[in-house]
């Protein structure tokens, strides 16, 4: 015949450890009172019992095993999702670095020829695309601006919102999120849209951006020779009487391993928005 042990292993975990520690400390008080009448009057009776515990305890302890790895699977999929976005976050510095490294590199080597000045708003006439990494940057630096000069950052956004009213009605995407359409018939409507309005970050009074540190790409690299798919291109005021092998050498390549393709994919996944955008609608839209 089997007999019931004192102590039972605690091999289960969770809800199964606690039901079984229960149910064998009451069997073992159960013997201990009835002595020998237990063992042989009621065994099967006992036995079933202790079964019983048994069963449910690993029914309890399997339940709670798989509740508690799934526990811990969420949070390293948390842990790893919160590391890639600080990683991110951290490749987005370094990219910036990158880019105004390589700005600076041209700059030297195109000496006369490169025209930019403060006060100088040539490049910011006039709407562009840009993408959901530069919006996020736009975000950030009018959040740390109005922290400071909480006046100066509302005044931007009033002009944003001054911008997006006239611009909704003909804009060549999605007026209501700002996303800019695509395929060929959409760009076609947007090289011919609003080419005369002001960028609302642009201090009319100064002619000074008033988010510098936080302003897209294609304004960190205006100015110097860029190559794109219509070839190398330089701002109009830049490069006058130069020839297009002194222009050539002073090509800037902002960007040569391509960082910011990686970046935008991981971010445009995280945030579930793909698409173009404008700054007017950003700037109006930020939180």
């Amino acid at each position: 015949m089997r007999s019931i042990p004192s102590e039972e292993p605690y091999r289960f975990g969770g809800r199964g450890g606690e039901l079984l520690a229960t149910g064998a400390k009451a069997l073992a008080r159960l013997r201990r009172r009835s002595g020998n009448v237990f063992l042989y009057v009621l065994p099967r009776v006992a036995m079933r019992l202790y079964d019983s515990v048994i069963v449910m305890a690993r029914h309890f302890s399997s339940s709670s095993d798989f509740e508690d790895k799934s526990r811990v699977g969420n949070f390293r999929v948390q842990d790893r999702a919160k590391d890639r976005v600080k990683d991110d976050k951290d490749n987005d510095q370094k990219l910036i670095q990158i880019v105004d490294g390589a700005l600076a590199d041209a700059t030297r080597r195109s000496g006369k020829w490169l025209v930019c000045r403060p006060g100088c708003t040539q490049c910011c006439i006039g709407v562009f695309a840009i993408n959901q990494l530069d919006a996020r940057r736009l975000r950030l630096g009018l959040a740390e601006l109005a922290l400071r000069e909480p006046e100066r950052a509302e005044r931007i956004r009033e002009r944003a919102s001054e911008s997006v009213a006239r611009l909704a009605r003909d804009f060549p995407g999605d007026p209501v999120t700002g996303i800019l359409g695509q395929g060929g018939d959409a760009a076609q409507r947007f090289s011919e849209f609003a080419n005369d309005e002001p960028c609302p970050v642009l201090d009319p009074a100064t002619g000074n951006c008033e988010l510098y540190e936080s302003r897209p790409m294609t304004c960190r690299v205006f100015g110097p020779p860029v190559r794109s798919e219509d070839g190398l291109g330089v701002c109009e005021l830049c490069f006058q009487g130069a020839s297009d092998k002194e222009i050539a050498a002073c090509e800037m390549n902002p960007d040569p391993d391509d960082l910011e393709s990686v970046l935008l994919e991981n971010l445009e996944k995280d945030m579930g928005v793909r698409g173009d955008t404008i700054i007017a609608f950003v700037v109006a839209h930020a939180p």
